[in-house]
């Protein structure tokens, strides 16, 4: 490949990866803005936002971990030999705090520190030989952890738009930014494991290839639900509904909404 071509690569990858850290990073907005305006969060599945912040903190350790720490850049190297170094880059770490910053801290660690328990039972040498278990299969199994928490976060919100027959409420916006961020991520992935000439960078940002993929599938699904499926529903979704989508979580003993005290 030649030098010219090489930082033109290099150059469109840098652009790609920050194009797609401000669509993913706007796409927070819309929805959050929808919510002030409208005073309500009707059409909203609470399980999105809450679910999400799990995803992120992982995804924050994870990108720092590869970004920042020797011993899991020390054995990607030794598990990619053919590779200058991981396709994690600054714009994905940029993207998960920013990300993260916007969620309410939730989570539970019991699988990642089972994770770390088997590391230190199984190392020889507590974690640090790549050619068996090491630090890096935690640093992995963050990334699994986010990849679950993501599918997760996107299935109750298709199953109320369902049970709604609308996505009255649920602002668009943030799914067409999504799908955008989807794709120029996975676009840079593809164009960073190509000027290494070592595909195995696609297999070894595990979590970049399936959350782009994930994200586009289901961006494409709510698509369907708002511009197909449901695009004359408006209000008249709101009128014939189960009780379960529009029932108060808060509510007297005798069924009674809640009321505040004048």
């Amino acid at each position: 490949m030649s030098s010219q071509l090489e930082i033109f690569l290099k150059a469109l990858s840098r652009l790609l990866g920050w194009i797609y850290t401000l669509c993913w990073s706007a796409s927070f907005y819309p929805q959050l803005i929808s919510n002030i305006q409208r005073r309500s969060t009707v059409g909203l599945a609470i399980d999105f936002p809450t679910i999400n912040t799990l995803g992120y903190v992982y995804y924050t350790a994870y990108t720092a971990a590869f970004l920042y720490s020797p011993v899991i850049r020390r054995q990607y190297a030794a598990r990619h030999p053919g590779s200058e170094g991981s396709t994690v880059r600054f714009n994905d770490f940029a993207f998960a705090v920013h990300a993260l910053i916007l969620s309410l801290f939730w989570g539970s660690i019991v699988a990642v520190a089972i994770l770390i328990f088997i590391v230190l039972g199984k190392s020889p040498d507590g974690g640090y030989d790549p050619s068996t278990w090491g630090w890096i299969d935690v640093v992995y199994g963050l990334s699994h952890v986010k990849v679950l928490v993501t599918v997760t976060k996107y299935v109750p919100q298709a199953w109320v738009n369902y049970k709604r027959k609308s996505t009255q409420g649920w602002h668009i916006g943030q799914i067409l930014l999504d799908i955008a961020g989807g794709v120029f991520s996975l676009v840079q992935l593809f164009l960073d494991s190509s000027f290494q000439d070592d595909w195995s960078g696609i297999t070894g940002n595990p979590i970049k290839l399936l959350l782009s993929n994930i994200s586009i599938f289901f961006d494409i699904l709510f698509m369907v639900q708002h511009y197909i499926l449901y695009r004359d529903a408006g209000d008249k979704g709101t009128k014939h509904q189960d009780p379960d989508v529009t029932t108060p979580l808060l509510t007297e003993s005798n069924g009674v909404q809640r009321t505040e005290d004048v």
